[in-house]
């Protein structure tokens, strides 16, 4: 969005092509923003009033790049447009969500609840549209759905299709997806439900999500008041990922601030770290948190997880201060997972160079950069940072080839 919005106001003309049905990517999944621990609503309502007032961007959702050809100044960009079956009548009124009764895993609450297959994917959506799941067509509920409809918004016979656009430049900003917590075998995500990932743990502190902000483990519903935060889940690993993260440390300390909040005095915060990396301005938020009485630091690689008879994870290691052995119970424990490029699995263009990790550098000939996450593992504020930057290569070029053209 940042280098849409960017290259848009600086008078090019953007298509901003999103694989979802909403903009917005994960930020608009956190709960908070690390280090002022105020909620994504502040810089995403922002940029969506700039994207609604700004003609020179075109959004495209759930759209997927298939394949680019051509060069430098001159690419053709093939998309592969999938069925909202909503068009763009849509009020987002709801009808259509309370005449259906069919439910899928909820993919914004990363499947720790339901969502009706009529629905509107969270409060901060945009575009303000509806969709409805492809496993409804065919079934008694789209029929429903197409019935309670006021404004003729549903459209039963959307097709996918494919479209060609011709462009000077691309910025990829493809984001990022958590390494899969299950490839670590000896903490037995998938296994053991009381194990979740930092992002499962970010959506259960929200107010809106699956426990209405409540953090309940998911094995009993049982209150979870003394909470293992375990790092480096899958990063600085030669088996998972080599690189560091970055925001993982910063995202756990943030944490530990939910669980002192749904619990005061009464709650318990357990770090295993093998360092913290918290740098420049992030420095005296991780001061803070050292300073609160409710939350312990345990240098430690964790060695494996096991499960008491009444579900709580043992966690078992060695303290490397002192270098004692434990086998401390907790309540529920979050796995600080890594970040990995969403990219990786995707088909890229073959001139495209990414790194050993898989996050984008760009095209040699400079008329593809990457952006975000997407070129490394960064938070908001440094994404917007890259993604300015990127916004800028990418009017660079334009500016390049009409000089040349002339």
């Amino acid at each position: 969005m940042t280098a849409a919005l960017e290259a848009a106001e600086c008078g090019r003309d953007v298509v901003l092509v999103e694989r979802g049905p909403t903009l917005g990517g994960r930020t608009a999944l956190l709960y908070r923003y690390f280090p002022k621990m105020c909620h994504p609503t502040c810089g995403l309502e922002i940029n969506l009033r700039r994207l609604k007032g700004n003609h020179r961007v075109r959004v495209l959702t759930m759209a997927e790049v298939v394949g680019i050809e051509g060069q430098r100044g001159a690419y053709v960009a093939k998309l592969k447009i999938r069925p909202r079956y909503v068009n763009e009548s849509c009020t987002a009124c709801g009808d259509c969500a309370t005449a259906v009764s069919a439910e899928i895993p909820n993919p914004y609450n990363y499947g720790l609840d339901q969502i009706k297959v009529a629905h509107l994917p969270h409060a901060m959506a945009y575009p303000q549209c509806y969709v409805l799941d492809p496993s409804v067509i065919g079934t008694a509920d789209a029929d429903k759905a197409k019935a309670a409809c006021r404004v003729g918004a549903i459209d039963l016979a959307m097709q996918e299709e494919t479209v060609e656009l011709s462009v000077g430049a691309v910025v990829w900003a493809t984001g990022w997806k958590p390494y899969d917590a299950a490839k670590i075998q000896p903490y037995g995500y998938g296994r053991f439900p009381n194990v979740i990932t930092s992002l499962e743990f970010e959506r259960l502190a929200d107010p809106s999500g699956p426990t209405g902000g409540k953090l309940l483990r998911p094995s009993d519903g049982k209150e979870a008041k003394n909470i293992a935060f375990i790092q480096c889940a899958g990063s600085r690993d030669e088996n998972h990922l080599r690189h560091c993260s970055r925001i993982c440390c910063m995202a756990s300390l943030k944490q530990t601030q939910y669980v002192r909040e749904a619990h005061g005095d009464g709650a318990k915060s357990t770090i295993y770290y093998i360092d913290i990396r918290a740098i420049d301005r992030f420095e005296d938020f991780y001061q803070m948190v050292q300073r609160d009485s409710t939350v312990g630091f345990v240098k430690s690689k964790v060695a494996r997880i096991a499960v008491a008879d009444n579900g709580d994870p043992i966690l078992h290691g060695v303290d490397t201060e002192g270098y004692h052995r434990y086998a401390t119970a907790h309540d529920l424990v979050v796995l600080a997972v890594g970040m990995e490029p969403e990219s990786n699995g995707i088909k890229l263009p073959g001139d495209l160079i990414t790194d050993s990790s898989g996050f984008i550098e760009g095209t040699p000939d400079g008329g593809m950069c990457g952006a975000g996450s997407a070129s490394g593992p960064l938070d908001v504020n440094r994404s917007v940072q890259s993604s300015t930057g990127a916004a800028l290569r990418a009017i660079k070029v334009i500016y390049q080839t009409a000089r040349e053209e002339a």
